[in-house]
């Protein structure tokens, strides 16, 4: 079996640590702590699948670590040999890919703060089109819980017609629902997010990318951290990396059925300029590392950060809290706990590490984590550019989470 990895791997790997980073015993952690979370990232690293790897981790608000490693550019698996190496840096931005859809669901939850509608009301009753094929009583919250039961509408990505909102609107109702809404979870990995854009279009005549910008950008002062990204910053960002093994039944079965494409096109589709132009609500917000753990930052600190109220605390807990039991999702085939928007960690099984009950944040295709734990304080973002699918390295990738607690106990434990 062929595996694409790097074309060469640093030995011993460069570290690039960002001015922001702060010594942890600020927050009474041993500085120990912070390598031994850092060597659990360069060990992934030395796998040879992620040509270029940032993460920023902050601890009771202080940013305890913030570094890259590898190469935005230059070092994928077909690069040739004379191509310009580019360094990742703390500063590179990443694709957020699925770890998008909290930003989405927190516009539209900040639509119900503003009482534009309630989590409990139809979509038909703001998307007349959604009033047929089944669909009328798939409410708001059904969608952000991944149980409105439309995991797939073929079509859906159409890199020439991405903001067409016409054909959206049709291709959506149009399309006869999966399951019955609101009973099984059923990751929508695309569909959900176009629902939301569709309706938060409709109540507020706005687009989600000016939303975005004017609710969180600018008060927050982030660069990026908003759907696609400005050709001025293509240069400087990290391009997706086809790696790892070629993908399998019944694995790219999932795919084709959760994005509607190959795994191998998903990478070729998301380097698109029409894609990095366009607003894909589940799938394109870029960000830095620094700016996605600020971000969970900011929701762990119950919507406020650096004097800026961005959200109302009631509004994080409504969007955090337990939308439905722990499913087996009938999409990706993985026990998930899911809140409004979110994935949520629990005692047992979790993306978060062990003991992360209260946890709560999202997967990005397909190593991506961006995720916040209030128990333990933290908040954490995680962001790379290869997108293996399955492969034994996952392993590997898994203790970092895990790492990380193990480092930084949980409140109580202290």
């Amino acid at each position: 079996m062929i595996i694409r990895r790097i074309r060469s791997i640093e030995n011993p790997p460069t570290t690039r640590i960002s001015v922001r980073e702060t010594p942890a015993s600020r927050v009474g952690i041993d500085q120990e702590a912070v390598e031994t979370i850092w060597n659990s990232v360069l060990n992934y690293y030395r796998l040879g699948l992620q040509p270029a790897m940032a993460m920023c981790l902050r601890v009771r608000g202080e940013v305890i670590l913030d570094r890259a490693v590898g190469h935005s550019r230059g070092n994928a698996p077909d690069d040739h040999e004379n191509t310009p190496l580019v360094e990742a840096t703390p500063d590179t931005p990443f694709n957020l890919f699925s770890a998008s859809k909290p930003i989405t669901a927190m516009i539209v939850h900040g639509c119900v703060e503003r009482g534009l509608f309630r989590l409990d009301d139809p979509v038909s009753r703001y998307l007349s089109e959604f009033d047929q094929a089944g669909k009328r009583d798939i409410t708001i919250r059904h969608v952000l819980s991944h149980r409105a039961g439309l995991e797939n509408v073929p079509g859906a990505i159409d890199l020439d017609r991405l903001g067409d909102h016409q054909r959206i609107r049709q291709l959506f109702a149009e399309t006869p629902m999966a399951s019955q809404s609101g009973v099984n979870s059923a990751y929508h990995a695309i569909t959900g997010g176009y629902i939301l854009w569709e309706l938060v279009r409709e109540v507020t005549g706005e687009c989600l990318r000016d939303l975005q910008r004017e609710w969180v950008c600018k008060p927050l002062g982030f660069e990026h951290m908003n759907y696609g990204l400005e050709p001025r910053h293509r240069a400087i960002s990290a391009p997706d990396v086809y790696t790892g093994p070629p993908a399998f039944y019944p694995l790219t079965r999932i795919v084709k059925r959760s994005i509607g494409m190959a795994v191998k096109d998903v990478v070729t589709a998301t380097n698109d300029p029409r894609f990095l132009d366009a607003v894909v609500p589940s799938a394109n917000v870029f960000a830095t590392a620094n700016e996605a753990c600020r971000y969970f930052e900011l929701l762990r600190c119950g919507g406020q950060l650096d004097g800026q109220r961005i959200f109302a605390p009631a509004t994080i807990e409504q969007a955090v809290n337990k939308a439905a039991f722990t499913q087996l999702d009938s999409v990706i085939k993985l026990p998930i706990q899911y809140g409004l928007g979110f994935m949520l960690g629990n005692p047992l099984l979790s993306l978060f590490g062990p003991r992360t009950t209260g946890a709560f944040g999202h997967l990005g295709y397909t190593n991506i984590l961006v995720w916040a734990d209030p128990k333990r304080e933290l908040s954490v973002a995680f962001l790379n550019n290869g997108k293996p699918f399955i492969t034994p390295e996952l392993l590997v990738w898994l203790n970092i989470p895990r790492t990380i607690c193990g480092q930084i106990p949980s409140q109580k434990a202290r």
